[in-house]
């Protein structure tokens, strides 16, 4: 891809930022309705970990005791994210910041100490420590591929379980947000997240950054959350890994036979490489299974890139209109007034740039 300059300051690494957090450990949603909440999750793969009178914890087959919380609400609602610390040392730094509360114990399964905070676009930040692991459960391992020079498979077949997609682990979320300056910053200075790819306007202005986590020599995934730039602060989609390009497609099968709908898929992502396919959940939310993943360490350098529809995917369909578009209602036309008047990365030109690209 074409490299750019970029034209402000955030998305940038930080040298030293208040703590490197180590995992995204869990989100948090508010719904109306659990038991419909319940059966999608379990159709898209995700396990229950535990049933409490007003919330469900489910999890992947890995050792994290949960990784997405859904809590009993009048409304549907993203609220926020979990990421875990490497010491209660770092919990204790976070505690100091303005608005953060004080070290609490953590009732969730597994235990654990955890910080809440308040990102600048609203979004509650949870920051937890000491969680004690679960058993693994067991999966389905990767199916072996026959290549042109490679046969690893002699005389046997092909049999996908027709089954949920097994997810392995969450991987990612992206949020849209209208200050994208000021909770990039956030994000890098206080969780020592790094910009591992930035898409940006024809002027060099940053309309999306995918973060890592900074783990050192150990590789990470490509992103653990990426920004996107909007009129408004919003969800836009979370992704759970999955074991092979066999569960990908077996997954997509099994939420087509069950009636939801499908927003994006399959295909490969330019920037992170993920095989990817889109689903929304009940109340509109989109959830992505993927893997092959790219996994990078800290000293791969921020790539910075024109941003575009077709700088989406390497092959695949094309994204439809519908995956990026916003969905206008009182609240979002009274979000658009708002940040056009008050915020400082929100513009008509900008606006009107994107809706130009995207469609």
């Amino acid at each position: 891809m074409t490299m750019v300059q970029l034209s402000t300051p955030q998305p940038a690494r930080q040298t030293n930022p208040t703590i490197k957090a180590q995992a995204l450990a869990y989100l948090i949603f508010e719904r109306p309705d659990l038991q419909v909440a319940e059966t999608f999750l379990s159709d898209f793969g995700l396990r229950l970990a535990r049933r409490d009178a007003d919330a469900l914890y489910f999890r992947g087959t890995g050792t994290a005791p949960w990784c997405y919380v859904v809590r009993r609400a009048a409304a549907p609602r993203f609220v926020g994210f979990g990421f875990a610390a490497g010491s209660r040392a770092d919990l204790l730094k976070l505690a100091s910041l303005p608005g953060a509360s004080g070290p609490q114990a953590c009732s969730a399964p597994g235990g654990g100490e955890l910080v809440r905070l308040t990102d600048p676009a609203g979004f509650s930040v949870e920051v937890i420590h000491g969680q004690a692991p679960v058993a693994a459960l067991p999966h389905r391992q990767p199916l072996p591929a026959n290549q042109t020079d490679q046969l690893p498979r002699i005389n046997a077949t092909q049999r996908p379980p027709h089954a949920a997609a097994e997810i392995v682990k969450l991987g990612h979320a992206v949020i849209e947000v209208a200050d994208f300056q000021a909770v990039c910053a956030w994000y890098t200075g206080h969780l020592g997240l790094i910009p591992s790819d930035v898409q940006v306007l024809p002027d060099g202005s940053p309309i999306v950054t995918f973060m890592r986590l900074n783990l050192g020599d150990t590789p990470a995934d490509h992103h653990t959350l990426a920004i996107a730039q909007g009129f408004m602060n919003g969800y836009n989609h979370s992704a759970y890994e999955v074991v092979d390009v066999d569960a990908l497609g077996m997954g997509q099968r099994v939420l087509r036979e069950q009636g939801y709908r499908h927003a994006w898929g399959i295909g490969r992502h330019i920037l992170g490489s993920q095989l990817f396919d889109y689903w929304e959940d009940p109340w509109g939310d989109k959830h992505e299974h993927y893997c092959d993943g790219d996994m990078f360490t800290a000293d791969v350098p921020t790539g910075i890139h024109p941003v575009s529809a077709e700088a989406m995917a390497q092959w695949g369909p094309a994204m439809p209109r519908t995956f990026t578009a916003p969905k206008m209602n009182r609240a979002a036309l009274k979000a658009l007034w708002h940040n056009l008047r008050h915020s400082p990365d929100v513009t008509l030109r900008k606006l009107i740039t994107l809706k130009r690209l995207f469609g």
